[in-house]
């Protein structure tokens, strides 16, 4: 099934294969869609049972379309993608040097402030609708917001050297806005739904695997954007290293999680859009499908970015440009994505 520009694969049993100009999709021998390679972005497998041919790796590499392999609870398992180095090797050393100065902070900083800014501003989204129909409901998030304001205010007046020394600050800022924010939101949730209250991994209930499974889709376009500016995604400021994980990828991911994934999950819920999980707790096809779809459309979506729109899938790799320049010097500050409301 091929969404503005990424083939999703989500039937067991598929085949891809390379065809001229195209890649072919067979299910049980039958050719049920070919997809021209200059209009593809990317290719999700979300099934198991499903293959593809070395000339479809190979075709794909060389056009700089990446392959995610995504498990049922929204977990990137591998990446694809071309074996060409990216970028300059002193964007890497400035990036690894920044760790230890002033820069390193300046980003973490930013990194927390567009978080919580977006959770502010996706609570002023919602609440505007809200001001009439529901005057009370209006008054509490506005409520919660000056909370999160307030949490801002602290997160400014965080100093050092090094992030070293305010990372355990900004990690308890953000887990303090993350409270009021997740019980503003679950007010937005029908009772019937029965919402526990935001779960990640692991996650069974269909909120919420919805989210995480939105969540491991802009996992990949932020990945690929920072490879794209030639940074290292595994060499992060707030999240800590750790062998396998990539940190900066878990940093630039909060400055978007709300207006892309956030924002698409609550706005299908409220629309009365059925999010279905089977037996295992997992997201059942069809629901993986539409949240599929839904989070590549608001990709595609228009934001304002440094006084001019552009699609957010396009933000993501500006920002991700943004923190490579700045890093080297030629960008004399970092500022944060904040979308609008």
């Amino acid at each position: 099934m091929t969404e503005k520009n990424y083939l999703i694969v989500d039937k067991y049993g598929t085949f891809l294969s390379k065809h001229s100009e195209r890649i072919r999709v067979k299910i049980e021998g039958k050719i049920v869609e070919e997809v021209p390679i200059i209009h593809l972005a990317a290719i999700l497998i979300t099934s198991r049972g499903v293959s593809l041919s070395s000339d479809v790796i190979e075709i794909c590499s060389k056009n700089g379309i990446d392959v995610f392999f995504i498990s049922g609870n929204g977990d990137i398992y591998c990446r694809l993608g071309g074996a060409a180095p990216i970028g300059t090797v002193r964007t890497r050393r400035e990036q690894l040097m920044s760790f230890n100065d002033k820069r390193g902070l300046i980003l973490g900083k930013s990194f927390a402030f567009g978080k919580i800014m977006n959770q502010i501003n996706l609570i002023k989204y919602y609440g505007k609708y809200r001001k009439v129909a529901d005057p009370s409901l209006y008054d509490l998030m506005n409520q919660e917001i000056q909370k999160l304001e307030a949490l801002l205010k602290e997160l400014d007046q965080l100093e050092g050297e090094k992030i070293d020394e305010i990372r355990e600050n900004i990690l308890n800022i953000e887990g303090r806005a993350a409270s009021i924010y997740w019980n503003t939101m679950a007010n937005l949730v029908p009772e019937e739904m029965e919402w526990p209250g935001r779960v990640g991994r692991g996650a069974q209930d269909p909120l919420n695997s919805g989210l995480n499974y939105g969540y491991g889709i802009l996992y990949g376009q932020i990945e690929r954007s920072i490879l794209l500016a030639g940074l290292d995604p595994y060499a992060g400021f707030v999240h800590t290293d750790r062998a396998g994980k990539p940190s900066l990828v878990f940093d630039l991911i909060e400055e978007f999680r709300q207006q892309v994934v956030d924002r698409v999950i609550f706005g299908m819920v409220g629309k009365g859009s059925e999010l279905k999980v089977n037996a295992e707790g997992l997201l059942e096809d069809k629901t993986r499908r539409l949240i599929a779809q839904k989070i590549f459309d608001r990709l595609e979506a228009e934001e304002r970015y440094e006084g001019v729109k552009h699609k957010l899938k396009t933000i993501l790799l500006k920002q991700a440009q943004a923190i490579a320049s700045f890093v080297r010097g030629d960008r004399p500050v970092y500022k944060p994505f904040v979308g609008s409301w």
